[in-house]
């Protein structure tokens, strides 16, 4: 729309149409035309104050098949799949939008980057155990020519878990599910962790599980420029701006149950660009909802949630920003580099970062300390009080650490089950989800990626079944929980 208000204006003044003219119906008035025609000319060359064409690089297309908000690691891998997986080559136009483009504030680069299968439920560890699979052969999926390979920086160290007396039968019970799905993790005994790792001290840990393979950190921001490189290649559009407003239609039906409801589509998506009052409508057929922590806003744009209490329309996305906090600190005497990402019984964890005796971590507060997530600062006085103390009791030459830096990110929340949310909305019907994963999104979005795009092009889930993450559970109140969450 914008684009074609300016190249209509383009014209106008310049020729004139004058009854009985010659030459094609046109009169040039020589005296004062060529004079305007030389001023527009000079207006539109390089190094002049007065551009007549503006540039609209940075807005969005008019019409995109998919619209995707939230340019994240889980937004850009569905757009990956959603062309990987499109039956004709360029037949499919996808738009990713991203408020900030320097991804300041974003989960993606804000995390520390850590993969696992140790998870209490099947689809979980089958996301995490495809996703390891995508990083280990990352450059036969992103590869792009003339740009050189892509190095994550795995490290395959492991996860560490531990558990105390009571929740020990709960981990023999997650372990075993682990092993049926294929993931490499062992029990250990206080003995045995005390012979495979010395530096710790297995003081209230009755029982421990080890990640053996796939499991590890890697540079988040990798992952990211990866992505957004490849699917530049595969023609994918980007947008930097905010989506302020969706433009639905909507019709009345009945239920089995005899109770009407009311379907919406969303058909146009307005994007507000960065610093301006201005903003481009997009038409749209589909809506992919990745905004993680501000997910639960964008669903209510589409009016999800602002119905009777009880009812499935009043039923919101129970997502909402969480701020943690990590830590990182220096200790000579520490773990060495063999140290997996250890998580404690009192929740508080650690890795090593790097080659130089650094680590980093941290601990998830209890409902009562979470702080407020209206901004990114952080709470120093948060580690000394519940974190370090639970480090020094369980990494003794942790007693002399000396903090470096820190930094505060957003885990997008479940509130209800603390799982992820994807597929499509049962009343908003071509808004489908892929958000509320409480802070294991990012190892697992290669496969959620992958589910997305599979329920928007075949139908229904393919390769991992991920019907119990369905919005649906929410309004029928049947929770899909997981419990390893850090």
């Amino acid at each position: 729309m914008i684009r074609r208000v300016l190249l209509h204006g383009l014209g106008r003044g310049l020729l004139t149409r004058r009854p009985g003219t010659r030459r094609g119906g046109f009169s040039l008035d020589w005296d004062g035309k060529v004079s305007e025609i030389k001023k527009k000319i000079k207006s539109i060359l390089p190094g002049t104050p007065r551009d007549l064409l503006p540039d609209t690089s940075h807005l969005p297309p008019e019409h995109s098949d998919v619209v995707i908000v939230g340019g994240g690691v889980l937004g850009l891998s569905v757009a990956y799949w959603l062309k990987k997986l499109e039956n004709r080559q360029g037949g499919m136009r996808v738009l990713v939008v991203e408020r900030d483009h320097t991804y300041s504030q974003a989960s993606t680069g804000l995390s520390v980057g850590g993969i696992c299968q140790q998870f209490s439920l099947p689809e979980n560890i089958q996301l995490s155990l495809f996703s390891a699979s995508f990083l280990r052969n990352i450059n036969e999926y992103l590869a792009v020519t003339n740009a050189p390979p892509l190095d994550l920086q795995f490290n395959p160290s492991g996860y560490l878990l531990l558990a105390s007396e009571k929740d020990a039968a709960a981990m023999e019970s997650n372990v075993k599910v682990q092993k049926q799905e294929g993931a490499k993790v062992c029990l250990m005994s206080p003995d045995q962790l005390r012979n495979k790792f010395p530096w710790i001290n297995t003081e209230g840990v009755a029982l421990a599980s080890y990640g053996m393979e796939n499991e590890g950190w890697f540079d988040p921001w990798c992952l990211l420029h990866g992505l957004r490189q490849k699917l530049a290649s595969m023609g994918v559009f980007f947008c930097q701006g905010e989506v302020t407003r969706f433009v639905t239609s909507s019709q009345c039906m009945l239920t089995t149950n005899d109770e009407m409801v009311t379907l919406k589509s969303i058909h146009e998506v307005h994007v507000k660009m960065d610093h301006s009052l201005e903003y481009q409508p997009v038409e749209c057929a589909i809506v992919i909802n990745a905004a993680g922590a501000w997910s639960a806003q964008i669903a209510a744009l589409a009016g999800i949630g602002k119905g009777p209490p009880g009812t499935l329309q009043g039923t919101k996305l129970p997502v909402e920003p969480r701020k943690r906090y990590v830590y990182v600190w220096h200790c000579p005497q520490g773990p060495g580099l063999e140290t997996p990402l250890v998580a404690d019984t009192s929740g508080a964890y650690f890795r090593r970062e790097g080659l130089g005796s650094n680590y980093l971590g941290g601990r998830s507060p209890t409902e009562e300390e979470e702080p407020d997530p209206a901004n990114l600062e952080v709470d120093h006085d948060f580690f000394q009080e519940k974190v370090w103390p639970h480090l020094a009791l369980r990494v003794p030459a942790f007693e002399t650490l000396k903090v470096q830096t820190a930094w505060a990110g957003y885990y997008d929340y479940n509130t209800f089950d603390q799982n992820g949310v994807v597929g499509p909305h049962p009343l908003v019907v071509n808004m489908y989800f892929a958000t509320g994963f409480s802070g294991h999104g990012l190892q697992q979005a290669p496969g959620v990626g992958r589910a997305v795009a599979e329920m928007i092009l075949e139908g229904s889930f393919q390769t991992i079944d991920l019907s119990p993450f369905l919005f649906n559970r929410f309004y029928l109140g049947e929770k899909t929980q997981e419990n390893n969450i850090m």
